[in-house]
C-alpha cells in the first residue's frame, strides 16, 4: 500500500457527515441543501439530444487527445471569452473528463519529488483537490490565507524567495472556491513574474469564470493575462475549463485544460497511461455545449436573481456579501461553524458547510473557522426559503 494514502484527510462531506450523524432535522420542514456544489438548473435539453442522438459511438475506443472538432471548438470558445489571438487546438488544447481528475492528473506529472523541497502553494481554504493530488505526488502543500478584509485578496509578496525556488506548482481558482475572489491582472503580473524567475508553473483552475454578476465585468483568465503580459506562448501556465458549471453538466464529465504545449506534450502522454479518454458520444455533446452563449446567459441571470433576494433577506441578520463571481456564499459568523450547521440542521432543517472543513491550520489559526460556505444551486424558490428560515435562526440566535 502507498504510505502517503494514510496521510489523506477526510472529505468535507464525510466530516460532515459525521458531525451530524446524531442530529434528526426539523420534522416539521423539508430539508434544503445548499452544501454541495453540484449545480440544479436544468442541462440544457440540445446538449442532451445531441448526447443521445450519439449514443451509437460507445462501440468505438476514444482517443485520449480527442477530436479535433472538439479541440477546436474549444479553442474557439477560448478566444472569444479571453480574447486571445492564438490557441493552437492540436498542441494546447487537451479535453479531459472533468477537471476534478485533470488537477489530480496534472499535479502527478508535474512534481518531481527527486527535488529537495518540492513544493505546491495553494490558497487556503481550497478545493480539496490540491491537498491530496499533492500528497500523492510526494510534495508539500504551502497554504496562503486571503485577506477578509480586502476581500479575500491573497499577498503572494509575502512569500519568501527560498519558497519560491522549492515552489514547481502554485493553484489559483479564480472565481475562488468558496470566497468568490477573482484573481486581478496585477495578481497575475506579479505571479508570472516570479515564474519565469523561479520556473514554476501556474495552475490556475477556472471552473466558475462563468458565473458572475456584471456581463462588462467578466473574470481575468490566466491565458488572458499571459496575452496582455507578453506570454504568447502561454509558458508555464496552464487553465483549466469544466462544462459542469457553465452548462449544468455535472454528470457529464467534460471539461479541458489549455496552455503551454510542452507540459501538455508530456501530461498527454500521462493520460495515454492513466486511461481516462473522453467518451465520443460525451465529446459530440460538448462541443454543442461550448458553441452557444445563450444558455450560459439564461444561467447567470437565473444566479444573479438568487443572489439579490438572498443578500436582501440575509445581509441585515448577518455578515456576508455578494462574491465577486461564482455560486457561494461565504458569510463570517459570530458563533462556531460546526455549532452553527448542527443548529442550524436540527431547528431549520437547512444544510450549510463549516468552513474550517476547507481549510488547514496554519500556524495555529484555520482561516475558514467560523465561515460557513452556502451553495446556492437550488431553485430560487428553495434558497428563498433557505434565507428566510437562517434569517429566522439568526434573529433567534442574535447576541
Amino acid at each position: 500500500m502507498n504510505p502517503l494514502i494514510n496521510a489523506l484527510h477526510p472529505y468535507p462531506f464525510e466530516k460532515l457527515a459525521k458531525l451530524l450523524a446524531d442530529i434528526k432535522p426539523n420534522p416539521e420542514l423539508e430539508l434544503i441543501k445548499l452544501t454541495i456544489g453540484e449545480p440544479q438548473h436544468p442541462a440544457p435539453a440540445f446538449v442532451l439530444d445531441t448526447l443521445t442522438q450519439n449514443l451509437d459511438k460507445v462501440s468505438k475506443y476514444p482517443g485520449t487527445k480527442g477530436t479535433l472538432e472538439l479541440r477546436q471548438s474549444i479553442s474557439n470558445w477560448c478566444k472569444r471569452r479571453f480574447d486571445l489571438t492564438q490557441l493552437d487546438a492540436n498542441t494546447q488544447v487537451l479535453p479531459v473528463t472533468g477537471t476534478r481528475e485533470a488537477l489530480f492528473a496534472i499535479t502527478q506529472t508535474l512534481v518531481d519529488s527527486s527535488k529537495a523541497n518540492p513544493t505546491v502553494i495553494s490558497p487556503n481554504p481550497f478545493y480539496q483537490i490540491y491537498e491530496g493530488a499533492t500528497i500523492l505526488a510526494g510534495a508539500k502543500l504551502h497554504l496562503l490565507a486571503g485577506n477578509p478584509e480586502q476581500n479575500y485578496k491573497i499577498d503572494y509578496s509575502k512569500i519568501s524567495d527560498q519558497i519560491w525556488q522549492d515552489t514547481q506548482i502554485l493553484f489559483t481558482c479564480s472565481p475562488n472556491n468558496p470566497n468568490g475572489y477573482v484573481t486581478t491582472l496585477e495578481d497575475y503580473e506579479f505571479l508570472l513574474k516570479k515564474s519565469v524567475e523561479f520556473d514554476f508553473t501556474i495552475v490556475a483552475d477556472e471552473c466558475y469564470s462563468e458565473i458572475y454578476f456584471d456581463e462588462a465585468q467578466k473574470p481575468t483568465g490566466l491565458l488572458e493575462a499571459c496575452q496582455v503580459f507578453g506570454n504568447h506562448n502561454y509558458k508555464n501556465c496552464l487553465v483549466f475549463h469544466s462544462l459542469s458549471k457553465r452548462s449544468n453538466l455535472p454528470g457529464l464529465r467534460s471539461g479541458f485544460i489549455a496552455g503551454d504545449a510542452d507540459i501538455l506534450a508530456s501530461f498527454l502522454l500521462y493520460r495515454t497511461y492513466h486511461g481516462c479518454a473522453m467518451a465520443l458520444q460525451t465529446q459530440t455533446a460538448s462541443i454543442s455545449a461550448w458553441n452557444d452563449e445563450d444558455h450560459v446567459l439564461e444561467n447567470r441571470n437565473l444566479y444573479r436573481e438568487k443572489f439579490d433576494q438572498v443578500l436582501e433577506i440575509l445581509q441585515p441578520v448577518m455578515k456576508v456579501n455578494k462574491p465577486d463571481a461564482g455560486f457561494y456564499l461565504w458569510p463570517q459568523l459570530e458563533m462556531d461553524d460546526e455549532a452553527f450547521c448542527q443548529k442550524l440542521y436540527q431547528e431549520e432543517a437547512v444544510l450549510v458547510l463549516p468552513g474550517r472543513y476547507l481549510a488547514r491550520e496554519v500556524e495555529g489559526i484555520n482561516p475558514a473557522k467560523n465561515h460557513v460556505r452556502m451553495a446556492l444551486v437550488a431553485t430560487t424558490q428553495d434558497c428563498v426559503e433557505a434565507a428566510r428560515r437562517i434569517k429566522r435562526f439568526m434573529l433567534k440566535h442574535s447576541k
